[in-house]
Order: structure tokens, then C-alpha cells, then sequence
């Protein structure tokens, strides 16, 4: 071992492993000093467990000369003969040490190590990452050296794994809250909020184009059926909407009772509303589809769904609104309140789709003229269109 490189690297890590600009980078930076160190290191495994509705955890693997991997895992690996049959399993759920010699017939019992040794693989070791908030993450590492780890070597590898732990938590923490802030407020509202964006009153304009949706008939639904099956048929429901609105460059800012409503950002420099409010309406198709597919079982009837969506555009104000230290980043203006009244006219107009006068002049083609309505709280009526390929029985 080259003790005044290992030094080198615990300062490193202590310093919070500054030099590197991402987790890969770090996680690349931090290997190649290991092996600078005198660490012979073959394939090193980083997992982590983090806070996310889909996702259980995230992988990282680096080996000499490759681009460090990322992956993720979801909640199903817990229940896989691969993560049964792992050493990482006794270090999750044990917090406790593996240390498997290749040619230790004792190792046998891992799976994983018969793969290890087609790769030349002569030593494997698992160390646990113990949180400061008592969660246990796992690290996995191996060598091709003859003999596999000397007592130096693991020596080092304990001494290195509470100030990388540090480190590791840290870079965990900042990803999970972001991942929080895009599962619970969208992805760029969450960028917004991690970059300062705190205070209330802080807004800015924008113009964007504006979905917001209903599910038909869901007072009756709730009233007919337990809640917990109303709470799986809105998650249904509002997976045949998410999907499309993201697809098509959209952002879902708010689920309100069975109401979505996003906004699709137009670049006013570029101009390009066109492209967008096309982009809107093909997912504002894609979603008419996937809910009119959506079947659900409820006793001995199956359930079918209708919903209803207003597309509008227009100027917003995008940011914090509250009281006290309770904020919503969310938006307002005329084009919202607009585009709540049109999806109530859609709804008497038994329409799946319905448009402003602004949105489908900008997204010209395919639309029927449905006349004027009046407005409540607008002192003009507002002209709307539907699609022709619907009908007021639609």
C-alpha cells in the first residue's frame, strides 16, 4: 500500500470529494485513487436505497477503463431469488460484513460467485454503508490479485469506508431530494426550488399551454364503492394521462381530488407554440384512448371511464403562493381560470376534448366550432371547439 497516497484520499473524502462534479464522477475519481493507493481493485459495486414511489434503489459500477454504470432497481427485487441468494442481502437487512475467498468452497452458496470466477475473479468482499439517520447501503468489491485481498488491503478498505460513507450519504441526500421534488411537484418546479426559488411571492410569467382534466361521474363512483378502490382507479386513471403529458414535453403540477392539471412551457424566442400545442393535443389523443381502454372490475361489473380535458394557452404566474411558511409552487392567472371553465363546458357539451379559441387557432385542423358560452367571472363569452372526430354523445 502507498500510504501517503491513502492519506492523499481520506483527505479527499474527508474534503468532501469536492473535484468531482457528479456522483459518477465521484465515484470514478474515488476508485482510481484507491487503486493509486495500492488498492487492486477489479469491479466495485456502490447501492444505494432511496425515496421514490417506483424506485427501490440505484446502482453504481465502475471498472478500469469503463464509463461508470448507473442503474436502477425496483421494489420487486426484494422478492428475487438474485437478491435472496446475494451477499448484499445479509448486508442490507444485517448490516454485517461478506467476505468470500473465490476458492473457498464456503463461498459456494452465492450464486454471484461462479459468475466472478468466469471473470477471473479471485476475491469478493461486501461492506455495509451505515447512514447517520440509521439506514444501512451496501458497497461490493473485487480482485483479480492472486490470492485475492491481502490483510493490508482490507485493512485499508475498512479504514476507508466510514469517510466514504460521508461522502456517499451526502451525494444520496441531494439526489433524493430531488427526486422528492420531481415526484411531488414536477421536475421543474423541483429545479426551481433547489436552486433558491423558497420564498413566497417569488413567481415569474410564462406562457404555456394549459391542460386541465376531470374524470366523468367520479362523485357517483365515490359514493358507490369503498375508498380504497376509488384511490386504485384515480391511479389508473391518471396513469393513462401522465405517461402521454410527459412524453410530450409537459409537467403535471397538481392532482386535484380526480382534476390534473399541466402546463406545456412555450419558448416565446423560439416561437415555437405551434410545435407545443400540436405536442399538447396528440397527448390530449393518446390519453382519450388509454382512458377509454381502462376497464376496471368491481364486483361483479366491470367499470369503463370517461374524462373530459380543456386546452388552453396563454400567460401565467408560475411560483410560491401561501401563508406562513405553508407554499404551493404552482400557477395562476386568467388563462387558469379560463381553462377551468372550459372543462366545465366540455362536461356539458359531453365532450372528451375541448379547445379555446386561442388553442385551436394556433393548433389549426381537426376542429368543429361548438359556439359561444358564457363565462362565470369573464365578462365575455368565449368561443370553444371540440374535435370533429367527436360528437356531443362522445
Amino acid at each position: 500500500m502507498n500510504a501517503s497516497e491513502l492519506q492523499k484520499l481520506i483527505d479527499w473524502l474527508i474534503d468532501g470529494g469536492r473535484s468531482a462534479t457528479s456522483p459518477t464522477r465521484f465515484m470514478a475519481e474515488c476508485c482510481e485513487r484507491m487503486v493509486a493507493a495500492g488498492l487492486p481493485l477489479w469491479r466495485v459495486g456502490v447501492f444505494v436505497r432511496t425515496l421514490h414511489p417506483e424506485i427501490y434503489g440505484r446502482n453504481f459500477i465502475w471498472k478500469p477503463g469503463a464509463e461508470v454504470e448507473v442503474g436502477t432497481v425496483d421494489f420487486g427485487i426484494l422478492e428475487s431469488p438474485d437478491f435472496h441468494n446475494s451477499p448484499l442481502k445479509i448486508v442490507f437487512q444485517e448490516g454485517l460484513e461478506v467476505h468470500a475467498r473465490i476458492d473457498d468452497p464456503a463461498s459456494k452458496r452465492f450464486p454471484i460467485i461462479e459468475d466472478l470466477r468466469a471473470e477471473g475473479v479471485t476475491d469478493y468482499t461486501a461492506l455495509p454503508l451505515f447512514f447517520t439517520d440509521g439506514t444501512i447501503h451496501a458497497t461490493s468489491w473485487t480482485t483479480k490479485q492472486a490470492g485475492g485481498f491481502t490483510e493490508e488491503q482490507m485493512a485499508a478498505l475498512h479504514g476507508l469506508i466510514t469517510p466514504l460513507s460521508r461522502v456517499i450519504e451526502i451525494i444520496n441526500w441531494r439526489r433524493m431530494a430531488a427526486s422528492l421534488l420531481d415526484t411531488y411537484v414536477g421536475n421543474r418546479a423541483g429545479e426551481r426550488i433547489l436552486g433558491g426559488q423558497i420564498r413566497r411571492g417569488h413567481t415569474e410569467t410564462m406562457n404555456a399551454a394549459i391542460w386541465l382534466s376531470d374524470l366523468r361521474g367520479f362523485t357517483s363512483l365515490s359514493d358507490r364503492v369503498p375508498a380504497e378502490t376509488v384511490v386504485d382507479v384515480l391511479n389508473n386513471y391518471f396513469d393513462c394521462q401522465v405517461t402521454a403529458i410527459r412524453n410530450h414535453g409537459g409537467e403535471v403540477l397538481k392532482y386535484m381530488g380526480d382534476g390534473l392539471l399541466a402546463v406545456f412551457p412555450i419558448d416565446e424566442y423560439v416561437g415555437d407554440e405551434q410545435q407545443v400545442c400540436s405536442r399538447v393535443l396528440e397527448a390530449a389523443q393518446e390519453s382519450r384512448a388509454s382512458v377509454a381502454d381502462l376497464q376496471y372490475p368491481i364486483g361483479d361489473a366491470v367499470e369503463r371511464f370517461r374524462f373530459g380535458v380543456a386546452l388552453h394557452v396563454g400567460r401565467i404566474l408560475y411560483g410560491n403562493i401561501g401563508g406562513g411558511n405553508r407554499l404551493d409552487f404552482t400557477c395562476i392567472g386568467p388563462a387558469v381560470n379560463l381553462a377551468a371553465r372550459l372543462e366545465k363546458i366540455a362536461s356539458q357539451t359531453k365532450r372528451t376534448i375541448v379547445a379555446s379559441e386561442g388553442f385551436a387557432g394556433i393548433c389549426r385542423g381537426g376542429w368543429s366550432d361548438l359556439g359561444e358560452f358564457p363565462v362565470a367571472g369573464f365578462a365575455k363569452a368565449a368561443r370553444v371547439y371540440g374535435l370533429a372526430d367527436e360528437t356531443s354523445a362522445a
